[in-house]
């Protein structure tokens, strides 16, 4: 098929050039020149929703060092003629990502981003050459090539590379600041009170912003984004006209994200539009503002795979690009239970909360409802109803992807608390063949956990490869073995036994029996036990899972 889709790039210029299909949100720059009241505007938005890829377009619009007109050709902003002529390629533009600077110390995280100013001042390095720029500006300037920047160069940096840039240009500096908050995250997760990593990365990345956003003479207007808005008192103190737009804002809610409307588009030039369904229930569900979108990282990631297999199944692609960790933490808290609403969440229900946009860092795990904020701002639960107003937010998970999510994570909670003592005494009863004991403690052990209405077999794959994982023996879930893949293999090498489980879900009770039969007679037709060369006893059971209850058969 002609139709191709660029996974991961962020790149505006390299995507047009390379005839990947792109969801046109120009107009987004006209509409931002249009609310010039605002000089610094701020997008916070979950990651994967493409904020760096509107950062590259409207440094590839507005950059002077730069000759865009074929790369928008055909885009809705070039239906505005004059707006063009007036602002295309006609200011200089000083574009930084903050994305990379994190480390597991505050002098690691420093010293990369020394190495992101390097990086900026050396392909800026024909500014050096002009005589515009003050002598103390190149000396400083050079010190940011070579690594030697001191703390006082660093805190001052864009705001002397925007004065070279205007010295040189003759025009103020359009500023775009991609991930702004990616260091201060990280150094919140590696606080303490020893190390001192947050407040020193604060007084970095506040020093760097208020130099350049405040009273900054150089600067024509700036834009900036990241996952959350710190509150203006703890790091944009003193901006002038500042605007932030959130997720729970309307303005702007538009350019983030796919519509439905787009969706059909792309599916339509994609000859795909027999999987608008499965991509609707596991990537739409986001409300930005009073917009309906989908999640682009995840369609685009989908399409490429059904671009290569028609058949192609939808799957979780936020795992590989996401820390999934505040999940689980919010789950362990144990100053507030939250089993009730992950309960009501987890079976398409809404709980409502009193939510933040304006948070910090150092102050995000202090309340219930700063979490919950913090999980609506990050896109694990969205608004429930676009039109809602109001510090009280009725909230809900948007799609299955998320809720595999959840899912996850509230498996992990459980089967990590479950005492070596008990997974000891089942793992005694497996070996032992006393299957009613076994069914007793795995009956046990899901009475415990979170009460989810939409169990399925993969649920229960992971609940219980959870449980027996880290226990000492090797635990392989649906790999190859036989002509087939069993649930669950665990195996003693030490002692050369083994055990395989094949789990189904059953209807209803009455049907457990017979479903513990049918994952026996496959454990025989798939000749699972075959694929163990060497293990001189493997056993077998057949499991039946009826939401918290389960029943184990011999083979």
């Amino acid at each position: 098929m002609g139709f191709k889709v660029g996974v991961g790039k962020s790149d505006f210029a390299a995507l047009r050039e390379s005839g990947d299909y792109y969801v046109d949100k120009t107009e987004l720059i006209y509409e931002l020149v249009n609310d010039m009241d605002n000089e610094v505007t701020l997008f916070t938005r979950p990651r994967r929703f493409g904020k760096t890829l509107m950062m590259s377009m409207l440094e590839n619009f507005f950059s002077i060092r730069k000759n865009s007109e074929s790369i928008f050709e055909g885009l809705a902003i070039t239906e505005h003629n004059d707006f063009c002529r007036e602002w295309m390629n006609q200011y200089p533009v000083l574009f930084v990502s903050f994305k990379d600077v994190e480390g597991e110390s505050f002098e690691g995280a420093y010293e990369m981003l020394k190495v992101r100013l390097a990086d900026i001042s050396k392909e800026l390095s024909d500014l050096l050459g002009v005589e515009q720029a003050n002598k103390y500006d190149r000396e400083t300037f050079e010190r940011f090539q070579s690594g030697k920047s001191t703390y006082a160069d660093v805190k001052n940096s864009l705001k002397t590379i925007m004065r070279m840039m205007n010295a040189i240009y003759g025009k103020k500096v359009i500023l775009l600041i991609d991930e702004y908050d990616v260091p201060l995250a990280r150094a919140s997760e590696k606080n303490s009170a020893k190390n001192d990593y947050y407040s020193k990365m604060l007084d970095v990345i506040k020093g760097i912003l208020s130099t350049a956003l405040k009273d900054n003479e150089f600067l024509k207007f700036a834009v900036i984004t990241g996952c959350l808005r710190i509150a203006k008192e703890s790091i944009f103190t003193g901006t002038n006209n500042f605007a932030s737009y959130s997720v729970l804002d309307e303005d702007f809610s538009q350019y983030f994200g796919f519509s439905k409307k787009e969706i059909d588009a792309i599916l339509e030039a994609a000859d795909r539009t027999e999987m608008a369904e499965t991509i609707r229930e596991w990537y739409d569900g986001y409300v930005f503002g009073n917009s309906h979108v989908y999640c682009p990282w995840d369609v685009i990631s989908y399409l490429s795979a059904l671009r290569k297999r028609r058949d192609a199944k939808p799957k979780n692609y936020w795992k590989n690009t996401s820390h999934n960790g505040i999940l689980l933490n919010f789950v362990k808290r144990t100053d507030f239970d939250v089993s009730d609403k992950f309960e009501t969440l987890l079976n398409g229900g809404t709980i409502v909360q009193t939510i933040s946009d304006e948070l910090t860092y150092d102050t995000l795990h202090f309340t219930e409802d700063n979490l919950w904020s913090v999980l609506l701002m990050t896109g694990y639960i969205t608004k429930a109803d676009a039109e809602e107003e109001g510090e009280r937010v009725s909230l809900k998970i948007p799609n299955k992807e998320i809720s595999s999510i959840f899912e996850e994570a509230v498996v992990r909670f459980f089967t990590d608390t479950v005492s070596d003592e008990t997974v000891r005494e089942l793992f005694n009863a497996l070996w032992e063949k006393r299957e009613d004991r076994a069914t007793e403690i795995i009956s046990g052990l899901l009475w415990d956990t979170i009460s989810y209405n939409d169990y399925h077999e993969d649920y229960y794959h992971a609940f219980l490869a959870g449980v027996f994982v880290g226990r000492g023996y090797s635990v392989d879930s649906n790999k190859e073995k036989g002509l087939g893949r069993p649930d669950i293999l665990l195996k003693d090498r030490k002692k050369r036994r083994a055990i395989i489980i094949e789990a189904k879900k059953s209807d209803k009770e009455s049907d457990m029996d017979r479903d513990c039969q049918e994952a026996i007679k496959q454990i025989n037709k798939e000749k699972y036990a075959e694929g163990l060369k060497g293990y001189e006893e493997i056993i077998c059971y057949g499991a039946a899972f009826f939401q918290k209850k389960v029943r184990l058969k011999l083979k």
